[in-house]
């Protein structure tokens, strides 16, 4: 018999994580202050610092690759103080960035600006995603994590129209009042965060009793841990996908199909809207249907590549009307978008869910690289190949979606059950262990001696 769910998403069954409400809504406070800059992030930085484009760009290229290094650093962190402190820290590090912005003029001062808040962003989704394997367990990871996506896209579009709004009324002061404002939304979503318990529903301490941390081996055991590295390679492939909407979508349909540039806003648009009003609902079907994450996540990639395939198609038919293109482009921003909701809850809860409790951060800090690395690599790759023809990025993207999901189906086997499964939160017996059971225990350090 098929289950029903409610209009929240939760199906029979599933039980309310404490204060989960929190979570869904600091991302969507956190999204409004996101977008009110993405969308605009080279006119937002040269209005507001007063430095050439090319200045700003290269800033933001080269403090973008450095706050990679920080992902280490947070993972130990995460450990040894817990996600919600570190997201404390990661939000007031926001705040005084953008609170800067308007006054760093100097070149010098925007690129130490920019190193220590791209460092924090850079941080920031593993923290997150931490503190949703604190507070939440089994089926709750994956609502929990569907809500949260969902309010944060719609949160990014809301702030793009606020910031689209702001300027247009007080012109170029008004980026350095989105500036200020994207300050304001860090730190009312750190004030909403302190409304969150974070409880240990199983483990080996009581509930809400502090699981004893053990940091000692540091990145050893997550280098050690084959299938885990599979699937964050996997999501490496996967990410460039993700890429593909923001940086290359819009030089195919202005290098390659030389249509209207009007039609690449509509898609972002579309985009952020059915992931913002959709994304609760697909999820509580993927889990109604009692869908394995592996499957699921590999189920979004083939999507992905249905969608690439249908831009091939295009960009070898290149349609004269605006009207057949645009028609055409809804479709497949549709189809693109379904495995985005569906493979982005499946694949982070299942990183989240395979990776040791007790040294969880420092797993989602190294699953945080394979989305860092794919933004670094998608634009040059993606031009180069745009270069020689506009359907061989689309060709590359096909291969590397439907080698994820392979990799995905492939290494199933080898992760634990409640990794694979969204299973109900059952009780533990005795302490939470450090090495899943699918790796050789590793002989642990004295505290602090490494990473």
């Amino acid at each position: 018999m098929r289950r029903q769910h409610g209009a929240d998403g939760r199906v029979p069954g599933e039980r309310a994580v404490p204060a989960e409400w929190v979570l869904p809504l600091t991302a969507a406070v956190n999204g409004v202050g996101t977008g009110m800059y993405v969308p605009f992030t080279l006119v937002f930085f040269h209005a507001v610092t007063g430095l050439s484009f090319p200045a700003v760009g290269a800033v933001l290229t080269a403090t973008g690759l450095a706050g990679i290094g920080v992902l280490p650093l947070a993972g130990t962190a995460v450990d040894r103080y817990g996600a919600k402190r570190v997201l404390y820290a990661l939000y007031a590090v926001r705040v005084v960035g953008f609170a800067l912005y308007p006054f760093a003029h100097s070149l010098a001062a925007f690129a130490a600006v920019a190193l220590v808040t791209a460092a924090a962003d850079r941080a920031f989704p593993a923290a997150q995603q931490s503190l949703i394997g604190e507070v939440a367990r089994g089926a709750d990871r994956d609502r929990l994590q569907a809500a949260t996506r969902a309010l944060q896209n719609a949160g990014s579009g809301a702030g793009a129209l606020l910031a689209t709004l702001v300027i247009s009324l007080a012109g170029s002061a008004g980026y350095t009042y989105a500036a200020w404002g994207n300050a304001l939304s860090f730190a009312l979503a750190a004030l909403l965060l302190r409304l969150l318990k974070p409880v240990r529903v199983t483990g080996g301490a009581a509930d809400g009793a502090p699981v004893p941390r053990r940091t000692g081996s540091g990145y050893r055991l997550v280098l050690a841990d084959r299938p885990f590295l599979v699937i964050t390679g996997a999501n490496f492939l996967n990410a460039l996908s993700y890429s593909a909407l923001s940086v290359l979508f819009p030089l195919f349909m202005v290098e390659w199909l030389h249509g209207p540039a009007v039609l690449t806003g509509a898609a972002f648009t579309l985009n952020t809207v059915l992931c913002a009003v959709a994304g609760v609902f697909v999820g509580a079907r993927v889990r109604r249907a009692g869908a394995r994450r592996t499957r699921a996540a590999a189920l979004g990639g083939s999507l992905f590549a249905t969608a690439f395939a249908a831009q091939i198609v295009l960009g070898t038919l290149r349609p004269g009307s605006a009207t057949v293109l645009g028609a055409a482009l809804v479709a497949v921003i549709v189809v693109y978008t379904l495995g985005e909701l569906i493979h982005s809850p499946a694949a982070e809860v299942l990183a989240v869910s395979s990776a040791p409790e007790a040294v969880r951060g420092r797993y989602l800090a190294a699953y945080q690289m394979s989305w860092s690395l794919a933004k670094a690599v998608a634009p040059s790759l993606f031009t180069t190949l745009l270069a020689l023809d506009g359907r061989a990025p689309w060709a590359v993207l096909i291969v590397t979606s439907a080698l994820a999901a392979a990799l995905l189906v492939r290494v199933e086997s080898r992760l634990p059950e409640e990794a694979v499964r969204p299973l109900p939160a059952k009780p533990a017996a005795g302490g939470t262990p450090l090495t899943p059971p699918h790796l050789p225990a590793v002989p642990t350090a004295p505290e602090g001696s490494r990473l």
